[in-house]
């Protein structure tokens, strides 16, 4: 493999790309009972814009992991649903690739870690509080206190329907709450339109007012040299020539 801008070989850089080619072939002979496809499929099953919120769920690791299993199963993961490798169908392999990369770098930022966590740990005491509740329950009724969570198995699937049912009903309310930050962003910039177009047309009539100032001033001059003259005509008084009287002949 040559180096970039043709100089000497690297063998640092051989070596890298033989690591990285050998962990393929392992990650595929072992991934082999889970196909690229079927991880396609899984990413993008009915329901997943949900079930993709648990960021641990879409990488299949444990929440407790280290950040360096956290990368190699990253790794893993994205090698298998790469649009490269599955040419046949790029699109939604795409979509997969980047459903596992959105996970991977939520898990990345402490806080968004952190928020995944507490989400997935009050989904387990929610559980572990209703199984308490049940054998309360049982007790009471004098029955046997054990219930079917006491089954590891059933135990994991329903800390994970009730973690899901949290991941969901937060997901819900950033949405309505995203929608209620835009409705009022859109009534304040309507309020602000609304603001500017009052103040231009208040400016406009100003800017009318003045230009015609001069016009509206000798009109009103007119119009009161006109009614003077007028009132003037009226009061003026004219003289009548006398009247003649007749001579009457005897």
């Amino acid at each position: 493999m040559a180096a970039v801008g043709g100089g000497a070989p690297s063998g640092s850089g051989d070596d890298a790309f033989l690591t990285y080619y050998s962990e393929v072939k392992q990650i595929e002979k072992r991934d082999s009972v889970l196909t690229s496809k079927q991880q396609i499929e899984r990413l993008l099953r009915p329901g997943s814009s949900y079930f993709n919120l648990n960021p641990f769920e879409v990488l299949q690791i444990d929440p407790e992991a280290t950040d360096e299993e956290l990368k190699k199963r990253f790794r893993q993961l994205s090698i298998l649903v790469h649009p490269d490798k599955n040419q046949d169908d790029p699109d939604r392999a795409q979509l997969a690739f980047e459903a596992v990369d959105k996970a991977y770098k939520m898990l990345l930022e402490p806080e968004h870690k952190k928020k995944a966590l507490d989400v997935i740990h009050a989904g387990k005491e929610y559980v572990e509080h209703m199984m308490a509740q049940k054998r309360k329950q049982l007790k009471k009724d004098g029955k046997p206190t054990d219930v079917e969570e006491d089954d590891p198995e059933l135990f994991r699937q329903a800390v994970y329907k009730q973690t899901m049912k949290l991941f969901a009903e937060l997901e819900i309310k950033r949405k309505e709450r995203d929608a209620k930050d835009m409705h009022e962003r859109k009534r304040q910039r309507e309020e602000e339109i609304e603001t500017q177009e009052k103040a231009k047309r208040e400016r406009e009539w100003q800017k009318n007012f003045e230009e015609t100032r001069d016009g509206r001033v000798d009109s009103w001059r007119n119009f009161q040299a006109k009614g003077k003259t007028k009132k003037e005509k009226k009061n003026r008084t004219f003289l009548k020539p006398p009247k003649v009287k007749m001579e009457q002949r005897e």
